[in-house]
């Protein structure tokens, strides 16, 4: 009762992935006593939601044993009891193979990645073959100031100068008093950005923009620096490095995962009660196209009423760009029926103690 309710007041400042991570996929916790930032580790060590998980099977197994005569009236008590446990390991499985992406999409417009908005990427992609791109990617766990990276696909290596975890970019006519521009080569040199830091943010409906300055060297030495942000999208130009006949593009983005398969969105609609702005339904008409099988499968998305196929599960989220555009939630779970399996082994417990009882009411009487 203590973790629901200190979790759900943290929701405030931390967002709900973030108490979710915290408080409920953690063996302890600390619960702070202290307001100030950088006492903030004096507090309250409290189990998290790991521990209070196995605590509830161990209490649960115990008390079994402890209280159960095995007898045919009690075989109710055992389903009851399994599907309990089950239920709680389903529980665990979710929080550690669970993971949640999302999927823009614009009318018309086909993709085949997914995008996270919890954890970001550096990528070098190969733009040289004209068929297809070569995609070299640094996982944002590794990226910090100082590190240095040798990848054997690479004619170069990768040094990180700098690294902002969160950060706006501006430019430098507009913010002259900030410190110098260290970027020699792309758009940050060439618009003359600047980075301001700024304190990391555990919203959910703001993620961090994550802001790097690159180091490129080659056998002959330091070829330049880049300036690299998720924030730099479409509306800047492409930042390019050639070296040794090969062109690659630079770019730190929200981290992607690659389909063996397409999805078009055909149309989106909003739907509004008559005579108000109020949403009604959100649903998204899309076509998924396999290329592996052959497969082209029309479906329709809808508030409540996700897409499966191929292990995920497709959600109407969220939508943009007035009506024209659809962000799907993406989920892999590959435990998602264990919960299902759980209820239903309880229900059944549940029915066959119950019937048992009212027969021996009946014979009673």
């Amino acid at each position: 009762m203590l973790l629901v309710f200190w979790g759900t007041l943290a929701q405030v400042d931390l967002g709900i992935h973030e108490v979710q991570h915290r408080f409920f996929e953690s063996f302890v916790l600390i619960i702070p006593l202290i307001a100030i930032e950088k006492f903030r580790w004096v507090g309250l060590p409290f189990p998290g939601g790991y521990t209070v998980g196995i605590l509830l099977i161990i209490n649960l197994i115990c008390a079994h044993f402890r209280y159960y005569r095995p007898s045919k009236k009690k075989i109710g008590i055992v389903f009851i009891h399994g599907g309990f446990v089950l239920l709680i390991i389903s529980g665990f499985l979710t929080s550690a193979l669970q993971q949640e992406t999302n999927m823009w999409l614009e009318e018309g417009e086909e993709t085949r990645f997914l995008e996270s908005s919890q954890s970001n990427e550096l990528v070098f992609i190969n733009k040289s073959h004209p068929e297809k791109d070569t995609v070299v990617s640094i996982s944002e766990t590794l990226l910090k100031t100082g590190a240095n990276f040798s990848p054997d696909a690479l004619p170069f290596s990768i040094k990180v100068i700098n690294l902002y975890p969160n950060a706006d970019i501006g430019l430098r006519s507009q913010n002259p008093t900030t410190k110098p521009n260290p970027a020699t080569h792309g758009a940050g040199a060439k618009m003359d950005i600047i980075v301001m830091p700024k304190a990391i943010s555990y919203k959910d409906d703001e993620p961090n923009t994550v802001t790097a300055y690159v180091e490129l060297s080659d056998k002959e030495g330091v070829i330049g620096t880049w300036l690299a942000s998720n924030l730099m999208d479409e509306r800047f130009p492409p930042q390019k490095v050639e070296v040794d006949g090969n062109t690659f593009e630079i770019a730190l983005r929200f981290k992607r995962t690659y389909l063996p398969y397409s999805i078009e969105l055909i149309d989106f609609k909003h739907d509004r009660y008559p005579g108000t702005q109020i949403p009604r339904n959100f649903s998204s008409q899309i076509k998924v196209l396999n290329e592996t099988t052959g497969e082209v499968r029309p479906a329709l998305i809808s508030m409540n009423h996700p897409l499966r196929y191929e292990g995920l599960t497709f959600y109407q989220a969220s939508f943009a760009k007035n009506d024209t555009a659809s962000m799907l939630l993406v989920v892999r779970n590959p435990s998602w029926q264990l919960p299902y399996i759980a209820v239903l082994i309880m229900g059944l417990g549940l029915l066959i103690h119950f019937v048992i009882q009212l027969t021996h009411f009946l014979k009673k009487r």
